[in-house]
């Protein structure tokens, strides 16, 4: 075992012979065996193997191993020296197997050896990007799994800051072939972060790159398969890959495959929905994601059918008028609760696939069911004037800090659902029913206007051209529309929708999940512009 003096006279040796230090193999290989020696003869033979080795192809494999031995020393000055040098090794034949090498060191919990890890990764990633991502694969297929979960989370954070010239088409390419064999078996985190790993490619942010990332969303969401509600893995791998292909969607990358699914085979059982999720409203959860995509879907094989599927879920929340005793007082004890948040997710996806087939509601329901559905509509649209008013009484001239607690950002959202209802029951009440208004579905960000435009109508996303200014007497709020009286409203008859004094009564929205998409900005601006404009209808 060589002394430290040995060391340093071989590397004199090593470094004076320059471009024929190949020939003195057996300086060399003094050097190699440092690595058996104390703690200086290893700190000065994880500096000195590296240096030389390139002039040693024949002892290339016994260089490695001694390199490898001090990254695994006890000393941890020991390993992070060996560790940095390690990309000098990175040469020809050999550069995947230190990606590999540098990828089982990812286990490090030692901060500045687990950074020293993911700076040699990054390093030999300009070498040969192709050759270091399959030391990365290699680990993340085959490997343990602390080695896996780190191998995954340091090419969900670190492909982004590479350059372009690093990252070429056939790279590219390279990471979705290896992504596909790995999406095979992989948990629902893992999934969450290759989706973010792959749409991140330039390759794949165009339109047919979008569909093939939709098709394999598709693929892992196995929408072959029978749906089993009440298995609740089932249902949150439907869920999680369902979130993963909402932004993908667009006008040229169509959702129809998954609009279908959910109303063949989701709404049917959404009352029989579990979860392993704790607090999560299934059911609200699976209604927001079908609203996102129903913007987006295209030509539907069996659109009638569904249609009338989303249809009866519809009527389920859309309650009606409770019977009136003789005394003309409610004869049964309980009040129909109006589920607001359900019914404008089944709202805006019936009036998105609506648009495909627009006599749906005059040419195929009959004249009983139609009659139904307006007596449930007008009835429900009564109501929701009720709670728009309270809901712009309660937030009438509040800005700022007023706005920010909670109960009244459970308010903002609360008008932003209520009025979106309006807008389109608005459109169904229309004979022949319209198709032609658009919302903001209320979890989702406000487009800011221009402050200098005058918003000059009740639906503020609606196609159709401003109304003109009402040469009549102005109001501090916009009036809110009024659903037709006459054919059906004697059904109605004089219910009072129950006491609004509550936040439980006036904003039955009290959960997270409503919430989570109001920032404290876009809530002062939204009831700024909903509160205090003056009315123009």
């Amino acid at each position: 075992m060589p002394t430290v003096e040995e060391l340093y006279r071989n590397y004199g040796i090593l470094a004076d012979a320059t471009e024929t230090a190949g020939q003195h193999k057996d300086a060399y290989q003094v050097i190699l065996d440092g690595v058996k020696g104390g703690a200086k003869e290893k700190r000065l033979a994880a500096q000195f193997i590296p240096k030389f080795f390139k002039h040693f192809p024949e002892l290339a494999d016994s260089a490695i191993n001694a390199q490898l031995d001090l990254c695994e020393d006890e000393d941890v000055s020991i390993r992070r020296q060996a560790i940095k040098e390690l990309p000098q090794f990175a040469t020809g034949d050999n550069l995947p197997r230190v990606a590999d090498i540098l990828t089982q060191l990812l286990q490090s919990d030692d901060s500045a050896e687990f950074n020293l890890v993911n700076n040699a990764l990054l390093s030999i990633f300009k070498m040969d990007a192709k050759g270091t991502l399959g030391g990365l694969f290699s680990q993340i297929l085959q490997g343990e799994d602390i080695v896996r979960e780190r191998a995954i989370k340091f090419l969900s954070t670190k492909l982004k800051t590479l350059p372009e010239e690093v990252l070429t088409k056939e790279v590219e390419e390279f990471i979705l072939a290896e992504s596909k064999k790995v999406l095979e078996d992989v948990t629902g985190e893992e999934f969450v972060l290759f989706m973010k790993i792959l749409s991140g490619l330039k390759s794949l942010q165009t339109v047919s790159g979008r569909q093939q990332l939709v098709e394999l969303v598709a693929e892992q969401a196995d929408l072959e398969q029978t749906f089993n509600p009440s298995d609740p893995d089932c249902v949150d791998r439907l869920l999680q890959c369902t979130r993963q292909a909402v932004p993908l969607f667009s006008k040229n990358v169509h959702s129809t495959k998954f609009v279908t699914y959910f109303c063949e085979h989701v709404l049917p059982n959404l009352s029989s929905l579990t979860t392993p999720v704790e607090g999560l409203d299934i059911q609200l959860e699976v209604l927001k994601l079908l609203a996102e995509m129903s913007s987006f879907c295209g030509d539907m094989e069996k659109l009638e059918s569904n249609l009338k599927k989303l249809f009866d879920k519809l009527l389920e929340y859309m309650p009606l008028p409770p019977e009136e005793a003789e005394n003309g007082e409610n004869a049964g004890s309980e009040e129909p609760k109006l589920q607001f948040s359900y019914v404008e997710c089944l709202l805006y996806s019936f009036h998105q696939l609506g648009r495909k087939l627009p006599d749906f509601l005059t040419a195929k329901l009959n004249a009983e069911k139609l009659k139904d559905f307006k007596i449930r509509l007008q009835y429900f649209a009564r109501g929701l004037q009720v709670y728009i008013r309270q809901l712009r009484l309660a937030l009438q001239g509040k800005t700022g800090e007023a706005l920010k607690t909670e109960e009244n950002k459970i308010k903002v959202v609360a008008l932003k659902i209520t009025n979106n209802i309006n807008v389109l029951i608005k459109d169904l009440f229309h004979i022949p029913p319209s198709y032609k208004s658009t919302v903001t579905l209320s979890w989702k960000p406000v487009q800011k206007a221009d402050a200098s435009q005058k918003r000059t109508s009740e639906d503020t996303t609606s196609s159709s051209p401003p109304k003109k200014a009402s040469a009549g007497p102005k109001r501090d709020a916009r009036q809110i529309y009024n659903p037709p009286s006459g054919k059906y409203s004697s059904n109605l008859g004089s219910f009072s929708y129950g006491k609004l004094g509550s936040l439980k009564n006036l904003c039955p929205f009290t959960s997270k999940e409503v919430v989570s998409g109001v920032d404290e900005e876009e809530a002062g601006e939204d009831v700024a512009i909903v509160v205090e404009e003056e009315s123009t209808e």
